[in-house]
């Protein structure tokens, strides 16, 4: 079966980094667009942004914009997040995702997620 693992997360400080990675087996990387999401307490679950199944081509939320960066690594069947200049708002659980198309930033076009990993920015 697919199975998504992402791992990374972590406590960090207003303006730090963070490397998040999502570890895929059980599908054929390489044909699956990634996409990481999050979601804050009490809120809907959001698009952080998104590769497709080459890494020639990515799409990241105006929120993260320069600050993050996704990446893959289609040898490693791994996705990763860079996140960099954190905020406070950028708090909460960051999920990965695989579609066998192309990527869409709708959560709902998804069929597989991770469990997701805890990122908490500290004011």
């Amino acid at each position: 079966q697919v199975v998504l693992v992402e791992s990374g997360g972590g406590l960090v400080q207003t303006g730090g980094s963070l490397k998040l990675s999502c570890a895929a087996s059980g599908l054929t990387f390489n044909s699956y667009a990634i996409a990481w999401f999050r979601q804050a307490p009490g809120k809907e679950r959001e698009f952080v942004a998104a590769i497709d199944w080459s890494g020639s081509r990515t799409s990241n939320a105006d929120s993260v914009k320069d600050r993050f960066a996704i990446s893959r690594d289609n040898a490693k069947n791994t996705v990763y997040l860079h996140l960099n200049s954190l905020k406070p708002e950028d708090t909460g659980v960051y999920y990965c995702s695989a579609r066998s198309t192309y990527y869409t930033k709708n959560p709902g076009d998804y069929l597989y997620w991770g469990q997701g990993t805890q990122v908490t920015v500290s004011s």
